[in-house]
């Protein structure tokens, strides 16, 4: 039986559609998973998507997911989580309650950006010079050129603080380091920068400029995830009830890699650019989610998803993990608290993970725990984001079956849908996420690797 993510992708209650303006860069020139912000707009160009949550926009958010969930065949094959008894750890990972980004908000759309906003690390200094740096992309993309100088000249400011920052890191002479490097980078920006402001609106010298502007910027933000890194304290692990502790854990975060192919030959069609196969890079969050990523990876490295083909892709989500034969889910030693499947199956507890909190809690939701609207550390914000799926009325019934979630901030704007809080989000597509648009049932995992992060999975003792 394969498990459905619930399809309320029109939980919303504004009418407004979301665009993007300005300019947009070459696909050669930055990965395909760019930190792009989407404002609301009045544009009455609506799809057929945004036609339906406009007629249901009179209702409330719970009107609308009481009626979804009572009648869910008038929506399309789902699941929905339901509550056993929890245990609960809680208290900080952030200083103060956040709550989900709503209709009308900017919305962050960036992996790699809400992989650093997700790290258990305490910088102030590091935060406001992340926040500059990715205001620079924001307005390269909008083609604001005097913003993203003024936000360059903020960041060299906030940059020469250096001392504040090293401070929290593990190796502090690694860290000067890097930031040395960053500081490399600033004229070659500056100077694309000024470069675009003196090409002539529209012309090839113009997007040259800013393609170089977002190949610079680009490097920057990759420095500043390995600076933040180095802040996560020495032998950080997230905290895990010791019930599961017969269940692989992902102290930290590893990199997987899947090759997928289509099994006639044709080559996958991404806006007219064809490939003979749809290679992804994934970044699994064992801070976030250590239960859930440590079933991901321990079944990756295992080969189970090897050759395994796509079973469901709707517009909604690219979902996946269902062997084939009676099982639901991956055969395997069972957790003493959890159990298994009726055929089985290993399963593992529902793990949610709100800002604010030391760790995740489990086998309940956000909602039966009367915190509905509260930020989770990782969101569904971004188009590859992973979640993992499981039958409607059983918090504890996921076993191997995930999805990647086709992210749309128009329908499905962060704390208006249902799965933030109800779904753990394990990860994002960080490299090759545009490949999920062709990525069709029946296309084949030809290859499933952990290139980083290996050393990090624990298994049952």
């Amino acid at each position: 039986m394969r498990f459905y993510s619930l399809s309320l992708f029109l939980f919303s209650t504004s009418s407004t559609t979301v665009v993007v303006d300005g300019f947009a860069p070459h696909a050669r020139s930055i990965p395909s998973n760019s930190a792009i912000y989407a404002s609301s707009s009045n544009n009455n160009e609506l799809s057929v998507e945004s036609a339906v949550k406009n007629a249901l926009s009179s209702l409330s958010g719970v009107a609308l997911a009481a009626a979804l969930w009572g009648a869910p065949a008038t929506v399309a094959p789902h699941l929905l989580p339901l509550t056993n008894n929890n245990v609960i750890v809680s208290s900080s990972m952030a200083n103060a309650k956040e709550m989900a980004s709503g209709t009308g908000s900017r919305v962050n759309k960036d992996p790699e950006s809400l992989l650093r906003y997700g790290l258990p690390i305490d910088n102030k200094e590091v935060r406001e010079l992340q926040k500059s740096i990715e205001s620079i992309r924001i307005n390269i993309s909008s083609k604001r050129k005097s913003s993203a100088l003024d936000d360059l000249k903020k960041t060299k400011s906030i940059i020469n603080k250096e001392a504040k920052m090293t401070s929290s890191c593990r190796d502090a002479k690694l860290c000067s380091s890097i930031i040395s490097d960053m500081k490399t980078k600033f004229e070659p920006l500056e100077s694309s920068l000024r470069a675009s402001q003196d090409a002539p609106n529209g012309s090839d010298q113009e997007r040259d400029a800013l393609d170089k502007s977002y190949r610079v910027q680009d490097d920057i933000q990759k420095m500043l995830s390995k600076l933040e890194e180095q802040m996560v304290p020495e032998g950080y692990v997230t905290p895990v009830p010791e019930e599961y502790r017969d269940l692989p854990q992902l102290q930290g975060r590893a990199t997987v890699e899947m090759v997928l192919k289509k099994p006639n030959g044709e080559q996958f069609d991404i806006e007219g650019t064809l490939s003979k196969e749809a290679r992804m890079t994934m970044i699994i969050d064992g801070y976030a989610s250590p239960v859930t990523g440590g079933n991901f990876v321990d079944l990756v490295q295992k080969g189970f998803y090897t050759n395994m083909d796509i079973q469901r892709s709707d517009g909604f989500v690219v979902q996946t993990g269902d062997p084939k034969g009676e099982a639901d889910g991956y055969v395997g030693t069972p957790s003493k608290s959890v159990g298994a499947g009726k055929h089985g199956e290993r399963l593992i507890p529902l793990e949610i993970f709100v800002k604010g909190d030391k760790g995740p809690f489990y086998e309940t939701n956000i909602e039966d725990e009367g915190r509905g609207g509260e930020a989770t550390v990782l969101p569904f914000s971004s188009y590859g984001a992973m979640g993992w799926a499981r039958e409607e009325y059983e918090a504890n019934s996921g076993s191997s079956q995930f999805f990647w979630l086709l992210f749309d901030s128009d329908l499905t704007p962060a704390g208006k849908n249902v799965l933030d809080g109800r779904y753990p989000c394990f990860g994002y597509v960080v490299e090759g996420a545009d490949f999920l648009r062709d990525i069709k049932e029946g296309d084949i995992i030809v290859s499933a690797k952990v290139t980083e992060g290996a050393e990090k999975l624990l298994q049952p003792k």
